[in-house]
């Protein structure tokens, strides 16, 4: 096994974890219901604050240290998702939001007084296409009026506040200065309870998977110009800001997720006897668990050279979307590994094997696709000719 980068925080985690089982996680999944003890547990351990600095009372440290965190719940059998997106999210008010909303919101998350847990982006009719949502913030006065709707959006229950993008003129209305189908968005944040009191509704969706997921519906709802981060209509632009960090820590879950399946198929074909000797002596049942270790090993190595990059502050968008394409494969081979060794057992609730295989199967597709990835390399790596 490769070394694990930031052995001490690491084993803090998995201390953590342990308090949280397979049996915390598998009635969580049967009622869809959110892990609110869990999330303040890593609230009250700082984890969460990881990556606000220190002025703000948080831990000042890199995305090396949160990649390790978020690793370290998924190869400990746990879900980060509940509360991973606080660690980027915040990142759009730490590097554009004003100086007011720095000081009224960060030192409230890093003390755990505020989750700043979701992200409006998606739209329905829009899907990947981001430059054709439509979701629109009309200026009235000192306030702009939200109206339009997202789907998808995770954790909007569950946090206190939520960023929106929306936009704050059409999209076609770049005229003759060079304006591009992304300019014209900007991000809101909003506060969840009381937009819930003067047009803002949630209602829940079931998916597949225990993601805490929401459609959100503005209804002409009213917001201070105040609470807009940053300049007016270069919203998509503090979006992509932190895609990078995005990618890079969900690439830790992946990875994590794939050693937590090899770690389950080796102990289990070791113990498991047929034919009076263990499984794992059979080629069939190794050379399926070899290959799934190369593959996350080698995705672990494309990760520290994603996280090297960022935390020195340099561009490291082709190493980061790398990184969530060979990651998100290896936990993908690494469950369908795992659930074809333990057989018939693999499908038993209480293995917890098809749990994580359903949640790990969303890497595929969030927080971006594959595909999109591909198409990312293909263009902006290899020089290829745009395809959309």
């Amino acid at each position: 096994m490769s070394e694990e980068s930031h052995p001490e925080i690491r084993d803090a985690v998995r201390a953590l974890c342990k308090g949280f089982a397979g049996d915390y996680w598998r009635a969580l999944d049967r009622e869809r219901t959110y892990p609110t003890e869990f999330v303040k547990a890593l609230t009250d351990a700082g984890f969460l604050a990881v990556l606000i600095p220190e002025e703000f009372g948080g831990s000042g440290l890199g995305i090396s240290e949160a990649a390790a965190i978020l690793g370290e719940i998924h190869q400990s059998g746990g879900n980060g998702g509940a509360c991973h997106a606080q660690m980027y999210i915040m990142g759009t008010v730490l590097r554009h939001g004003s100086d007011d909303q720095k000081r009224e919101i960060l030192p409230k998350i890093a003390a755990g007084e505020l989750r700043l847990q979701a992200f409006g982006v998606t739209e329905p009719t829009s899907g990947t296409d981001t430059s054709r949502i439509r979701t629109t913030a009309e200026k009235d006065g000192d306030d702009y009026v939200i109206t339009g709707q997202k789907v998808w959006t995770s954790r909007a229950e569950h946090s206190d506040l939520m960023l929106v993008l929306a936009r704050t003129s059409p999209r076609d209305d770049g005229g003759d200065d060079g304006a591009k189908p992304h300019d014209g968005m900007s991000v809101f944040i909003i506060d969840m309870q009381e937009a819930q009191k003067s047009g803002l509704t949630i209602k829940p969706l079931r998916a597949m998977i225990n993601h805490a997921t929401t459609e959100i519906f503005f209804d002409n709802l009213r917001v201070s110009a105040r609470n807009m981060v940053g300049e007016e209509g270069k919203g998509f632009r503090y979006l992509l800001d932190g895609l990078n960090a995005e990618r890079i820590l969900i690439s830790a879950e992946a990875i994590g997720d794939a050693r937590w399946f090899i770690e389950k198929a080796c102990n289990y074909s070791n113990e498991r006897i047929v034919f009076d000797r263990p499984i794992g002596q059979n080629q069939g049942i190794q050379f399926p668990i070899a290959r799934a270790h190369a593959q996350t090993e080698a995705a672990d190595l494309m990760l520290k050279q994603a996280i090297k990059l960022f935390d020195a502050g340099k561009p490291c968008g082709p190493q980061a979307n790398m990184a969530k394409l060979l990651a998100a494969d290896a936990s993908w081979a690494a469950a369908d590994m795992c659930l074809q060794t333990h057989g018939g057992f693999g499908f038993a609730e209480e293995y917890d094997i098809e749990r994580k295989f359903r949640e790990t199967r969303l890497f595929q597709v969030a927080p971006i696709s594959t595909n999109l990835i591909l198409s990312y390399i293909a263009e902006h790596v290899l020089g290829l000719p745009r395809s959309f």
